[in-house]
Parts: C-alpha cells; structure tokens; sequence
C-alpha cells in the first residue's frame, strides 16, 4: 500500500508541475481586410464569372463577405452595399436573376445566375460597371470565437461589420 502511495505521489508531481523554457515564436497576427473590384461587367444574356485573386492567401476558416455598391444614400450620407446573395425578382415573384459568390483560400468568384436571360436580358445598370467589396474576416479572430449570440455582426450591413470588426475601409485594397 505503501509502494502504491508512493507511486501516485510521485506521478503526480510529474503531471503538476510546470514547464519551464524559452517561449515560442509568437503567432501570426491576421487583420480583417477589405478588397475592392471595379468596373465588373457581366453578360446581358447568360451567366457570366469573374475571378480576383487575393493579394496573398487567406487562412482556412477566414469567411468571406462580397457586397455590391447599390448607390449613394444622400439620407445618411453614405455609400450603399448590398450584401451577396443578392436576388432580384419579376413583378410577379419569379427569380429573374443573382449576384453570387464562391471563394477559396485564393480567389473569390462572383456571378451572375438568371432565368430566361436570352428572352429578359438584364439591364445595363444592373451589370455593367459594378463595383464590389471583400471583406475577409479572419476565422479565428476572438470576437468570432468568443462573441455570443447577443454579440453577432449584422453581417448584412457593410457599416456594422467594418465596425465591428475594427476595419480601415479608407484605403481598401484594389484586386483589378
């Protein structure tokens, strides 16, 4: 019994005690980032793509967020970006035609999907010369990890994001 207690103390002065040592090389610190495209024209009359890539690689776990500028707000003074998916319909209900993204740890995509394009091409104003907005929001970023559910970005206002998020968007990034 004796040999026993023995055993269990000296077990768990292994496992109690602290390690010391030189501390290792500090992390890597990642920034949220806001990319900007210009003058993206898309197809009238089928679905079109465009690719950027990223001026270096985003991390596995970074999301992604495109808005497209919508215009200029003279109300609150202030541009206006519509977050992608971005969905317009017929006066009836049925999907004319979308904006939609896809990304990678490279590039991101954004295009256009619509329905009878060749019969209902889209306009001019709504694909010609559209500008977009990437933010990347670094994954493991502890107000993503951590935030609750009260705490959540309204990642559908570029605004609240950016705020959120600690972004500089006076001087955004071009990838075109």
């Amino acid at each position: 019994m004796k040999k026993i207690l023995t055993l269990f103390a000296v077990v768990g002065l292994i496992v109690f005690s602290s390690c010391e040592g030189d501390q290792g090389p500090p992390g890597e610190s990642v920034a949220a980032n806001v990319f900007e495209v210009e003058k993206v024209n898309f197809s009238a009359t089928a679905n079109s793509d465009f690719d950027f890539n990223f001026k270096s690689r985003i991390f596995p776990g970074d999301v992604v967020l495109v808005y497209r500028y919508a215009g200029f707000s003279p109300t609150t003074n202030l541009d206006v970006w519509t977050i992608l998916p971005d969905s317009h319909y017929y006066t009836d209900g049925g999907l004319y035609f979308s904006y939609k993204f896809d990304f990678t740890q490279d590039d991101v995509k954004i295009y256009t999907e619509g329905l009878d394009l060749i019969a209902n091409p889209i306009p001019a104003d709504l694909r010609t010369n559209q500008i977009f907005r990437i933010v990347v929001v670094p994954g493991n970023n502890p107000i993503v990890t951590t935030a609750k559910s009260t705490n959540k970005a309204d990642y559908s206002d570029y605004y609240a994001v950016i705020k959120k998020y600690g972004i500089d968007d006076s001087n955004v990034t071009k990838l075109n």
